[in-house]
């Protein structure tokens, strides 16, 4: 062989020994750095933080590293397969992310959001589905990309070839130390509020969306898996003061807030009434308690959690009976949560059913109802149980169902026990659970297969959604004939999205009413879909009058959440812009927070005065109010909201922890807080007040969770069942 052969064969073999070395960096590089493409881009599409990026980076490098080591160890065809799953897997996972929070508001969690997920009839969310896709192809696209390369790549670039042991470890060995680098970040000095911190989310099961911002979407998954199998530490403290809190919101301040008239509902004015006069005979003002010894239950507890709940409740202020206490004893009672209701659709001709009822009785002029965790279900739970649900899995409602957590304060379990017949109605199949959960409520539950009858087509096809009105019709003869008193529950349906004139049938039925409308044809739908909410409760009260018990009944409404998905809806039928896109992921950092403002009915046919409310209030206030108005015994130290209409401090609390009371409005991601009109405090008094307030919040959303994983109220002597 001559030189210039010998060259030419020297020359290739370097560059064969090259393409080797460059094929086996690219094919080990191409998970870490699919997985960190896929995180840092699904952060930009979904419009979140990116000041989080060196931790979520670098937990996707770590994945990324492991995946790769996995494929190293095989046969090549077995490795090739693996690299392929895992990339295919890995987009697909993020592209269901954003499906399920555009959709439900909420990241799929693997384990913890299974069961909910099977039980659950995604054909109801079949037309919301297939408009998340088309709306969002473009982010769908942009998260299968990796995959696409991969397929173009793999046959010419990858080798798969199976690895000496001493490269397969160096790949582990990196996912290790990408995996303690991005330990060592998140524990780093981040600003913001403690519950929300990289390190406080990384040991937490709450707070899913933070987590997704702070961690990513891998993290987030793993962790589920790591909490759901070997449980999470709630790093319970017996070393609170509670009455440092106290002491703090009792404090003067330079100024408190004026009276006003209702505005955008930042500037709440106290309990005002029209012309209502003043009762002759003097008025009870103790406290609605029970008689319950907290100091003692925790001297005696030695559960740790237990002994918290017994401190603090101890140091709770509790709420005073007022003139309006046993207003409505011995009334019968309907509860509605209206599905996707907003009372900005309420209009004196269209709906003068719901404009008697939400401008009659008790008239509340700043009521919201908040966006928590799972929508539906956390709404009825704030609705009915008067606690905070869950910020994460298991729901709470699915929860007390699942393990009959003893609920002594539902208006059933109270009801029951002087007699009354409680009844709960629902025109859909199971879900959520509800077979287990409202009957430990306290309600003889009927939904689709258990007493109701639901709506079909003339091809025998179930309607989608239901009519309310049908609902009522067939179910209001089985309660209102009865001698005692009734105490029944409607979860209603007709207004659920999506809202159009081709995938909403009750929209489709009542569009001749609404065509003449000067709106978008989907506030067209939405509206008349509303109105079979409408038309049901027109025949609800004909049938109390005609039954002669309107003056002995008390009505009261509100939704369960407001129509999320939607909220440009609500813009367009209120005049006001709520950033919805923002609020499209539950997304609060810029939301105009008047997008939760609703209507709560309050009313009897034995009410002759209006009675106007400009306390904020929200849907956690309901159970105490009712309570205090049926003059039921129940002690308000142990329910998170209060009575609407005693003088207690007002506090409103929204799913991303910023707040509201009668001082102001307290932004948790820029940490402001700003005050109302009227109302005047200085720096120092205004840091007291948010430390204070902040607090607050903690311990109502840590009373709630402990509640229920501990069945608490079975635990007091006097509210054992």
């Amino acid at each position: 062989m001559n030189n210039s052969q010998s060259n030419s064969s020297t020359s290739n073999d370097k560059r064969g020994t090259m393409k080797s070395h460059l094929s086996q960096l690219t094919q080990f590089l191409f998970l870490p750095v699919t997985f960190a493409y896929l995180e840092v881009v699904f952060h930009l599409y979904m419009k979140m933080n990116l000041k989080y990026i060196p931790i979520y980076l670098l937990f996707g490098l770590s994945i990324g590293f492991l995946c790769s080591f996995v494929t190293s160890l095989f046969h090549k065809k077995i490795n090739k397969y693996l690299t392929y799953l895992f990339c295919l897997i890995g987009c697909l996972i993020y592209c269901i992310e954003m499906e399920c929070k555009m959709i439900l508001q909420t990241y799929y969690q693997l384990l913890s959001s299974a069961e909910t997920a099977a039980n659950n009839n995604l054909l109801d969310y079949k037309d919301a589905i297939i408009t998340g896709i088309t709306d969002h192809l473009w982010g769908l696209l942009l998260f299968l990309v990796p995959f696409v390369l991969l397929l173009v790549l793999s046959h010419t670039v990858f080798s798969y070839q199976r690895r000496k042991l001493a490269y397969s470890g160096s790949l582990l060995g990196l996912s290790i130390l990408f995996h303690v680098g991005a330990l060592g970040v998140l524990n780093l000095s981040w600003s913001g509020d403690i519950e929300f911190l990289p390190k406080t989310l990384y040991a937490s099961d709450k707070n899913v969306e933070d987590q997704v911002e702070s961690l990513g979407v891998l993290t987030m998954l793993r962790l589920d898996i790591k909490h759901s199998l070997f449980g999470v530490n709630n790093n319970i403290s017996l070393d609170e003061d509670f009455s440092s809190v106290n002491d703090l919101l009792n404090a003067p301040m330079t100024a408190s807030p004026a009276p006003t008239s209702a505005g955008t509902g930042t500037t709440p004015s106290p309990l005002s009434t029209d012309s209502t006069p003043e009762p002759t005979k003097a008025v009870d003002t103790s406290p609605n308690v029970m008689d319950i010894d907290f100091s003692d239950l925790a001297s005696k507890e030695s559960d740790t959690s237990i002994k918290w709940l017994d401190k603090y409740f101890n140091s709770v202020e509790p709420t005073n009976k007022n003139k309006y206490t046993g207003m409505f004893k011995d009334y019968n009672v309907i509860f509605l949560s209206a599905e996707g209701f907003s009372g900005y659709m309420i209009d004196e001709k269209l709906t003068p059913t719901l404009y008697k009822l939400t401008h009659e009785g008790f008239v509340f002029n700043n009521f919201y109802t908040p966006l928590h965790f799972t929508s539906t279900s956390g709404g009825e739970f704030q609705n009915l149980v008067g606690l905070y649900p869950k910020n994460g899995n298991p729901i709470s409602m699915t929860y007390t169902g699942k393990n009959k957590t003893w609920l002594p304060f539902t208006l059933a379990n109270q009801l029951n026990k002087l007699g009354y017949d409680s009844q709960g109605y629902h025109c859909n199949v199971n879900m959520y659970g509800r077979d287990l959960s409202h009957p430990n409520l306290g309600y003889d539950w009927h939904q689709s297969g258990s007493g109701v009858t639901m709506e079909k087509n003339s091809n025998g096809k179930a309607l989608w959604p239901q009519s309310d009105e049908y609902l009522f019709k067939q179910t209001v003869d089985e309660y209102i004939k009865k001698d005692e008193p009734f105490n029944v529950y409607y979860m209603t349906i007709s207004g659920h999205l999506p809202y159009s004139f081709g995938g909403d049938q009750m929209a489709a039925k009542n569009k001749d009413k609404v065509a003449n409308l000067s709106c978008s044809e989907k506030t067209k739908a939405y509206i008349a879909a509303n109105l079979e909410l409408e038309n049901g409760l027109t025949y609800l009260i004909d049938a109390l009058k005609k039954a002669g018990k309107l003056e002995n009944t008390v009505i009261c409404m509100t939704a369960d959440h407001i129509p999320y998905s939607d909220v440009d809806i609500l813009e367009e039928l209120s005049g006001k812009s709520f950033n919805g896109d923002q609020l499209e992921n539950l997304n609060e950092k810029n939301v105009n927070f008047d997008v939760y403002k609703n209507s709560l009915i309050l009313w009897s046919g034995s009410m002759k005065e209006t009675v106007e409310i400009n306390k904020p209030c929200s849907q956690i206030d309901i159970l105490p109010t009712l309570s205090n108005l049926l003059g039921l015994e129940y002690d308000s130290r142990l329910l998170m909201g209060t009575d609407i209409l005693s003088d207690s401090t007002p506090f409103i609390h929204f799913s991303s922890n910023c707040w509201m009371t009668d001082k102001g409005l307290y932004n948790r991601f820029d940490g402001t807080f700003t005050l109302n009109d009227e109302v005047e405090m200085s720096e120092d008094e205004k840091e007291a007040y948010v430390t204070a307030m902040k607090k607050v919040a903690s311990y109502k959303l840590k009373a709630s969770e402990l509640i229920l994983t501990t069945n608490y109220y079975n635990t007091i002597p006097a509210l054992k069942k």
